[in-house]
């Protein structure tokens, strides 16, 4: 049996302490886990050395490809493709990177159109991992209806999240009425920092929320007998 690992720490100026901050966490998970990290936490958003930034992406993908065995692992690295930078979220299993797409939705109220393009909305879909169907929502993207339609009938959503703390209480209504209203789990992680929520969890499809607190990862059991019963419980016609 899975268990679902959402992760809550602070992203330092030291991207190789962030890096390894992140690595001793997933180390610390049993096999057959699946973790979420919050978004961009080796970097964070740090415009000002944002060179710097993408040069770190290569070494920290390396890296946590060789964490990855027997586990599912999700964040967020800043890349840069051609002429263009995305922010991409990757899902590491095995050794590999299984399944990457760029952020869909970028938060132009924090001025990411600036320095990012966005992504291609149709490529927010449900993926399969070792059995496990999978949705992801990148911190703002957790905002469009849209891409709750999207990924109705994922077992679990991913919201690896750089979220302000001036809207803490709208990431913890959209996380829970999303585990409730697609019936399924949903792994939220936020980042420790001063200006986010703090908040990380989980949320099971009953829409009952364990949250982190002063943990750095949050580890619950991943039944997929609890999707099934809530599904058949309360038919909303997903399959």
């Amino acid at each position: 049996m899975y268990k679902l690992c959402s992760l809550l720490f602070e992203t330092t100026n030291n991207y190789n302490t962030n890096l390894q901050t992140l690595l001793k966490l997933i180390k610390q998970t049993s096999n057959k886990s699946l973790i979420v990290a919050p978004e961009v936490c080796l970097t964070g958003f740090d415009y000002d050395n944002f060179e710097a930034v993408i040069d770190f992406a290569p070494h920290a993908i390396e890296e946590i490809k060789k964490a990855s065995k027997n586990k599912i692992i999700m964040l967020t690295i800043i890349e840069k493709r051609g002429d263009k930078v995305f922010n991409f979220v990757k899902v590491f299993h095995n050794g590999e990177v299984v399944y990457e797409r760029a952020k869909a939705k970028l938060f132009r109220f924090g001025g990411e159109e600036k320095y990012f393009s966005e992504g291609n909305k149709e490529q927010v879909a449900i993926i399969e991992v070792d059995g496990i169907k999978i949705g992801i929502l990148i911190c703002f993207e957790l905002r469009f209806k849209e891409f709750w339609i999207k990924l109705e009938g994922a077992d679990v959503i991913a919201v690896p999240s750089w979220w302000g703390v001036l809207r803490t209480e709208h990431f913890k209504a959209l996380t829970r009425a999303l585990a409730i209203m697609n019936q399924c789990f949903v792994v939220a992680s936020d980042s420790l920092n001063e200006e986010c929520t703090k908040i990380s969890g989980i949320i099971n499809p009953q829409g009952e929320v364990s949250h982190n607190g002063n943990k750095p990862c949050l580890s619950v059991d991943y039944d997929k007998k609890e999707i099934a019963l809530m599904r058949r419980y309360m038919d909303v016609g997903i399959e």
